[in-house]
């Protein structure tokens, strides 16, 4: 799936979140592809692991709630079956073979940049 190392060492470790927490992730290749590169893309300009499909301060610590595995993925998982940018999806969600949906949002307001 993935050539480049950079990519390779990315998916790598979105594999090992996944596996650690006892979560599955999204099957669609494609999709998958893109988060892994979203995620590639944020540590070559910021240095960390920052969830591709939120807002970003462009600062660790104002950012450290949305640092892959974000602090909301647990919570979104065991609620909806899934993270707010369906990387992630618990066992059971991924074997019912439900697509991920738009769940909302938990990160509050003040978090989001100005």
């Amino acid at each position: 799936m993935f050539e480049d190392t950079k990519l390779v060492d990315t998916h790598a470790f979105v594999k090992k979140v996944a596996a650690k927490r006892d979560w599955a992730l999204n099957k669609d290749e494609e999709f998958l592809g893109n988060i892994v590169e979203g995620l590639l893309m944020n540590l070559q300009r910021l240095g960390y692991y920052q969830c591709p499909c939120r807002l970003s301060w462009d600062d660790r610590n104002k950012d450290a709630d949305i640092i892959c595995p974000c602090v909301y993925a647990k919570d979104d998982i065991a609620e909806f079956g899934h993270c707010f940018c369906s990387l992630y999806l618990s066992k059971e969600f991924d074997r019912s073979g439900a697509e991920p949906t738009s769940i909302p949002e938990r990160r509050p307001q003040e978090k989001f940049p100005d």
